[in-house]
């Protein structure tokens, strides 16, 4: 089981193991990440992290200083999918696996608008 950035009739692979979303806020320009992995249910996350507080972007009580980064785990059931939208207003959306980060551009066009992440068929 993995899962697969969708978009449209595009679906590209990403394959087993974690996936990290990461992406700075238009306003704060504070990075933002969520680790998600695949499971039967859907995608599950495993954690959320973020470089700072401000502009509705604050961590919840429990979440811990860890490296630069306020961390905790979100209570989320797994959901079907995660909808990420482009609004070319702001940087784009990076998908990194195994470590190695890159652009979701590199894995769909520009234009692609929402993304899902999503287990893949």
């Amino acid at each position: 089981m993995s899962l697969c950035l969708a978009a449209g009739a595009l679906v590209v692979a990403l394959g087993r193991g974690e996936v990290t979303l990461s992406w700075r806020h238009s306003v704060q320009k504070t990075l933002w990440e969520e680790v998600w992995r695949a499971t039967p249910a859907g995608p599950e996350i495993v954690e959320a992290r973020i470089e700072g507080s401000g502009a509705g972007m604050d961590p919840p009580d429990g979440a811990r200083l860890v490296d630069g980064f306020w961390r905790w785990r979100p209570t989320l059931p797994p959901l079907k999918e995660v909808v990420m939208r482009r609004s070319g207003a702001t940087a784009d959306w990076r998908i990194c696996l195994a470590g190695q980060c890159r652009p979701m551009g590199d894995y769909l066009p520009d234009d692609a608008d929402p993304v899902t992440l999503k287990i893949c068929n």
